[in-house]
C-alpha cells in the first residue's frame, strides 16, 4: 500500500457540533489525528462545552447531549493548546474544507486567536471520493475498505475512517499522487478568499459567492453601494468573512488615497 509522502504533519480533524451554521453554531465535539513523516500517529481527542443547549435535532446526529458536555471545557480553555498543537501541519478530513475548516476558524477568532490556513496544505477526502466515485462517508468506507463505519458520527470514528478512506484512494487511483500539495490542489478546485466561501477569486478579483450581487465584484459593489459593507458588517456573517471585506475595504481606501498597496 504506498504511504502518504509527508514532508510535514498533516492533521486530519473532525468535528461533531451544535450545527452547521459558521456564524452560529458551536464545536461539542472534536478529533484531532496528526500524521508524523516517519508513520506514527498523535490524537487529540475531546468533548467540549458549547456554552449554548444543543438542538435535540444534532443530539439525534452525533449522539452527544447537554449532560454529556456539562463537565466539559470550553473552547476558549483549550483554544491555546489546540493551536499550538497543530501549528505547522498541513490540514486534512472529509468535507472539511466547507464545514470544519470554516467552523473552526470561527471558533478561534471569536477566543482572540488570528488564524490564517492560507499558507498549509488541506486534503478534503470527500473531493476525492466525489470526483472518482461521488458518495457519503460510510459508503466510501464500505465501497473502498470492505468494511461497515462503526460508530458514526463519533468525531474520532469518522476521522478515522477518513484516513482509512484516503490510504484506500491512493491505493486504488493511479492518477493520484501520494503527496500532499498534489492531494491540496486536487482536492481545492476553487480559490475562495473566506472560509465560508462567501467571497471567491475570479480572474484575479474578490467577487461575491452569494445573494444578489452574486458574481459581481467586491470593490465593485463597495464603490457603487457603500452601505452594503456596513450590512454585512451589522449581518449574521461569519467573523472571518468580515475580516476579509474589512481587509479588502481598507486596501480601497489606501488605493484612493494615492499609497502604493
Amino acid at each position: 500500500m504506498p504511504k502518504l509522502a509527508l514532508k510535514r504533519p498533516i492533521v486530519f480533524f473532525d468535528l461533531e457540533t451544535t450545527g452547521t451554521d459558521h456564524a452560529r453554531d458551536r464545536i461539542v465535539e472534536l478529533a484531532f489525528v496528526k500524521l508524523m513523516p516517519d508513520g506514527t500517529r498523535n490524537k487529540y481527542v475531546k468533548r467540549v462545552n458549547p456554552g449554548m443547549p444543543i438542538p435535540p435535532d444534532s443530539t439525534k446526529i452525533h449522539g452527544i447531549s447537554d449532560e454529556d458536555v456539562k463537565d466539559a471545557p470550553l473552547f476558549k480553555q483549550i483554544a491555546h493548546q489546540l493551536y499550538d498543537w497543530i501549528k505547522g501541519c498541513d490540514m486534512g478530513g472529509y468535507n472539511s474544507s466547507k464545514f470544519d475548516l470554516p467552523l473552526l476558524a470561527e471558533e478561534f477568532l471569536r477566543v482572540g486567536i488570528d488564524v490564517d490556513f492560507t499558507e498549509r496544505h488541506m486534503v478534503d477526502v470527500q473531493q476525492i471520493f466525489f470526483k472518482m466515485e461521488a458518495r457519503t462517508l460510510s459508503a466510501a468506507v464500505a465501497f473502498y475498505c470492505n468494511k461497515e463505519l462503526g460508530n458514526a458520527h463519533s468525531a474520532e470514528a469518522d476521522i478515522e475512517a477518513t484516513i482509512d478512506v484516503l490510504e484506500a484512494q491512493l491505493e486504488r487511483y493511479d492518477n493520484l499522487v501520494a503527496d500532499v500539495p498534489a492531494l491540496h490542489k486536487f482536492t481545492n478546485t476553487d480559490e475562495y478568499v473566506d472560509y465560508a466561501r462567501r467571497i471567491v477569486m475570479r480572474d484575479g478579483h474578490p467577487v461575491f459567492n452569494f445573494g444578489k450581487y452574486k458574481g459581481r465584484k467586491v470593490e465593485e459593489v463597495f464603490t457603487a453601494e457603500p452601505q452594503y459593507y456596513d450590512w454585512m458588517m451589522q449581518a449574521d456573517f461569519a467573523l472571518h468573512t468580515k475580516q476579509k471585506i474589512s481587509e479588502i475595504l481598507n486596501r480601497m481606501k489606501l488605493k484612493n488615497s494615492g499609497f502604493k498597496v
